[in-house]
């Protein structure tokens, strides 16, 4: 009887890879998936900002690198014996890592901004790479188990699930210990240690046990080690915009060379907040100088007042208030405690009788305060250029109403592009809750001209129009300002409707398109 030639490689003749070896290698690479998709997002994010469209894109790039990478590895491995193609993955992977900081760092100052195809391009150079060479361990791993066809479905169904405990531990330990301990050069340097470590370990593995012969192995090793040890040292030379990379930011400030005292703090990389540090009552920005108009008529003359600050920054507003009104309360939420350590470094940001900063979700700390307890509440709180959409709901804007006094003031700062979807959809969730509500903003971004900053005004009780009107400065292009509420304010909201916590697609109302 004639034998026909297999295609396939007979791996199932040679003694089949130890189990916890294979599930080692499967949580390991699986898990590193995971860490390079979760800290993809802190390595774009000071040129792209945290939308929910980058995050899309991170993990839709990541699961495609995942299918592909599979479908590759078990392709292969029935093709060649996955002996000799085991080690190289890992390392390969590892380099991947390594070089994937100063490619994402250099690529990102082109394409920076929110642009959809600089969006793809750079989470893709992130990601892609690494995590299809990783995604291909796998099944490399599992044709070397099966030495018994009749347990397929055992170790098939075992390493996946060891897979997803690898990916789900990494996406854990990541988000709450990695992050917020390390910076994104240090874990993904570490990351690309221990994948070559253990592509080498696994390949001296294989060749003490199966006195595998891999002709050349030696210079390729050699190779290998130097494009690692070079990816290694371009990551360390890579440009980077923080000072300061916290679990939300990369932050930096830089000192204003028109101003001895002014600072300029950068929040991935948008011009965030300026103090001047000789002088709080100067306000550089447009939209800051309109938040101080609304501080100015919440009550007669300099009488104290009770703020609150939903976002913290370079705590412009709050140094602000205190100067004009000596003796009032400040109480500020920031999410991000390295950036008060950074504001308190840097802006000479000084806890006390006036201030005091509480580190948490603003939504979360506004609802322990209590009933009518503030003068003045000021939104200024963003993940980028966006205001987080759970403090852009009418939910939100019920519990600030709950907060301010039947006197007091709301006072919100958004960002808007046209078609200006965002403004007029928030105009409308505000003034679903609060009796009163006005809109300051440059005449141009009214008309739909330009993107700039708006400041929604808020209260229980008739706002002081006139006076507002007649603090009001220009914006930041020279343009005029100008406030408008009722008949010519529901003229511009038109039909946007309020949004809920049901529904509230803020980032896509933001998007421009471009």
């Amino acid at each position: 009887m004639e034998q026909t030639t297999a295609t396939a490689v007979d791996v199932p003749e040679r003694r089949p890879l130890p189990g916890g070896l294979a599930a080692f290698l499967v949580f390991l690479s699986s898990g590193a998936v995971l860490v390079l998709e979760t800290v993809a997002l802190r390595l774009v994010g000071p040129y792209l900002g945290v939308t929910l469209q980058v995050t899309s894109a991170v993990i839709g790039v990541a699961l495609a690198a995942i299918a592909y990478g599979a479908w590759t590895g078990g392709r292969v491995a029935d093709k060649r014996d996955p002996r000799t193609l085991l080690p190289g993955a890992l390392v390969l992977a590892g380099i991947a890592t390594a070089v994937t900081l100063p490619v994402v760092r250099y690529a990102g100052e082109a394409l920076r901004g929110g642009a959809v195809s600089g969006i793809l391009l750079l989470t893709a150079l992130a990601v892609f790479v690494p995590a299809f060479l990783l995604s291909a361990v796998t099944p490399l791993v599992v044709k070397l188990q099966l030495g018994d066809l009749r347990n397929t479905g055992q170790v098939v169904g075992k390493l996946s699930s060891v897979g997803t405990l690898g990916a789900v531990t990494a996406t854990l330990v990541t988000g709450f210990i990695l992050v917020a301990a390390l910076p994104t050069s240090v874990i993904l340097i570490a990351l690309a240690a221990a994948l070559g470590l253990a592509g080498l370990g696994i390949g001296w593995y294989l060749r003490r046990t199966d006195k595998l012969a891999l002709a050349g192995t030696s210079r390729a090793g050699a190779v290998l080690a130097i494009v690692g040890l070079a990816g290694a040292g371009l990551s360390a030379a890579a440009p980077t915009p923080c000072d300061v990379e916290t679990a939300y930011h990369c932050a930096a400030v830089e000192a204003d060379p028109a101003r001895d005292g002014g600072r300029t703090l950068f929040l991935n990389s948008a011009r965030h907040s300026f103090v001047d540090l000789d002088d709080p009552t100067y306000l550089e920005f447009a939209y800051t100088r309109w938040l101080g108009a609304v501080a100015g008529v919440v009550k007669p003359g300099t009488e104290r007042i009770d703020a609150v600050h939903l976002g913290g920054g370079g705590f412009t507003m709050p140094r602000y208030v205190t100067a004009t009104r000596p003796g009032s309360a400040n109480e500020v939420y920031e999410l991000d405690g390295a950036l008060v350590e950074l504001d308190e470094r840097e802006l000479g940001v000084r806890q006390g009788p006036d201030l005091t900063t509480k580190v948490g979700d603003a939504r979360m700390l506004l609802g322990q305060r209590a009933s009518a307890s503030a003068d003045l509440v000021i939104g200024d709180a963003f993940g980028h250029l966006v205001v987080p959409w759970h403090l852009a709901t009418r939910e939100m804007a019920a519990d600030i109403r709950r907060v301010v006094r039947p006197e007091g003031i709301y006072a919100q700062n958004v960002i808007d592009y046209p078609p200006l979807r965002f403004i007029k959809a928030e105009v409308a969730t505000v003034a679903a809750e609060f009796a009163h509500v006005a809109l300051i903003a440059p005449e141009r971004s009214l008309a739909g001209e330009q993107g700039s900053n708006f400041v929604i005004v808020a209260s229980p009780a008739p706002l002081p129009m006139d006076q507002l009107r007649m603090r009001l400065t220009e914006d930041d292009d020279g343009g005029a300002t100008t406030i408008i509420s009722g008949a010519e304010l529901a003229a511009f909201v038109d039909d946007a409707k309020p949004l809920t916590d049901e529904y509230a697609p803020v980032d896509q109302l933001l998007a421009t398109g471009g």
